[in-house]
């Protein structure tokens, strides 16, 4: 009898031992993990019931089973089933209405989505995530129309267009370019109207440009920018390189940027800083002058820039050098993104017109550089000063002096290197230097589409 009880104990352990081991199995193992899926939709809120919905699905499991069904009033629709179990832990399916259902009756429909994981847990049925979204629908698409722009812009110069945009659920407004470049507008004059400079980068052979209006359910409309085009013939300079300019402005720079540690050729040098250097600095001062205030701007009038008294021109906007050395043709190029000024060493650099400081500081081979952003998108940037007056978050007025000239990051004469841009695009800063222009161009543009809009 004692050894049976023995016997009876050892299994009850066995059994426990078991017992405890399947839950711990089950507790840790893969096969039985307890998340539900994951559901993230591309659509919160509104829906055209037109464009299909994503829905991304994601389980550490893989997916046994996805549905997704519309509701609407009176009718309901399965229209996507999956039971086919997958071992893909990310999935991602397309909601499109019923078939042969292109417009919605009803104001809003619900979306009812459930996924199943591979999951053993729950008595092997797997987890289950279950979600609701009531979609409002709206298939109608924003109002816009171009109200007044431009006539014309010019290869690296720059231009206007206002325009009139309506929709309750307004999502975003932007102008695409074929360029890739997008343009943000900013609200102008009065509720519903808006307004943007654009520019044509010298590089880019061609330009055309798109007001594009998107509501939250997807519905877009799309305008052309109707500007007349006209080419404008930069300089290209074939520059042959010495060796007593590698071995001192560009072996003086070499010792200055991390971008060159470790290079002694003073050829390569050349090049990394021409190139490298020169596209890490221009990096920097697009971000900085990218940004477009989302206030109501009613009007801009700014008046002709002139940064330095009695200022010769010594280098074009737009110039492409192409560099040489001993025979060896084409060692490297750069577009010149400026208008090169000189008077007097140390000349006194003064902003034409108002605004706030966004940068300014040492970048590269533009040595020291203040930033003004003028408001609207518009900014001016000084390179090569000897000294700056004003910081970052300083406001400047007309004619107040910024800074003097000078020979700081790569120049080999005291001058000014004096650029303007548009939302971060390098524009012919003749145009901005010229009244009749500005009239021409941007102010009496500005002044018709006012004169409409008062009138409706």
């Amino acid at each position: 009898m004692s050894r049976g009880r023995n016997g009876s104990g050892i299994m009850g352990w066995i059994l426990s031992a078991i017992v405890v081991g399947a839950i711990g199995f089950m507790a840790f193992s893969p096969l039985f993990e307890r998340e539900d899926p994951k559901l993230t939709l591309s659509h919160d809120g509104y829906w055209n019931f037109k464009d299909p919905i994503k829905v991304d699905v994601e389980d550490v499991s893989g997916l046994k089973s996805f549905t997704a069904t519309i509701v609407g009033p009176h009718d309901e629709w399965v229209v996507t089933e999956v039971a086919t179990p997958s071992k893909e832990t990310k999935k991602s399916f397309q909601i499109l209405p019923p078939k042969g259902v292109r417009n919605a009756e009803a104001q809003s429909v619900v979306l009812k989505i459930e996924a199943t994981d591979n999951s053993l847990w729950g008595m092997f049925m797997g987890n289950t995530n279950k979600q609701e979204v009531t979609l409002v629908i709206d298939q109608r698409a924003p109002l816009l129309s171009v109200i007044a722009s431009s006539y014309k812009i010019q290869k690296g110069g720059s231009a206007i267009v206002i325009f009139k945009a309506q929709d309750d659920q307004m999502e975003s407004l932007k102008i695409q370019t074929n360029f890739g470049k997008t343009f943000i507008a900013q609200p102008f004059y009065k509720k519903g109207y808006y307004a943007s400079l654009l520019a044509w980068p010298v590089q880019n052979e061609t330009f055309s440009a798109i007001v594009v209006a998107r509501d939250k359910a997807g519905n877009e409309t799309k305008g052309s920018v109707p500007l007349r085009l006209k080419d404008h013939a930069y300089r290209v300079s074939n520059i042959e390189l010495s060796d007593a300019f590698l071995e001192g402005k560009i072996a003086e720079l070499a010792n200055t940027y991390d971008q060159t540690v470790g290079v002694a050729d003073r050829l390569e040098q050349f090049r990394i800083i021409n190139e490298k250097v020169r596209a890490d600095n221009e990096k920097i001062i697009h971000a900085v002058t990218s940004k477009v205030s989302n206030d109501l701007i009613t009007d801009f009038k700014p008046v002709p820039f002139y940064p330095l008294v009695n200022g010769q021109k010594v280098a074009d906007f737009g110039d492409h050098r192409i560099y040489s050395y001993k025979g060896q043709e084409n060692v490297s190029q750069a577009y010149h993104m400026g208008l090169d000024l000189a008077s007097v060493q140390m000349g006194a650099i003064k902003s034409s017109n108002g605004g706030n400081v966004v940068f300014s500081e040492t970048n590269g081979i533009y040595g020291n550089l203040p930033i003004i952003d003028h408001g609207f998108g518009l900014y001016t940037l000084y390179g090569h000063c000897s000294s700056v007056n004003v910081h970052e978050k300083d406001h400047v007025v007309n004619e107040q002096e910024i800074a003097k000239t000078g020979m700081s990051g790569y120049a080999m004469g005291d001058h000014l290197h004096f650029g303007i841009l548009v939302q971060g695009i390098e524009v012919r800063p003749e145009e901005w230097m010229d009244s009749k222009w500005i009239q021409d161009n941007i102010t009496s543009v500005i002044d018709t589409a006012k004169m409409f809009i008062d009138q409706q």
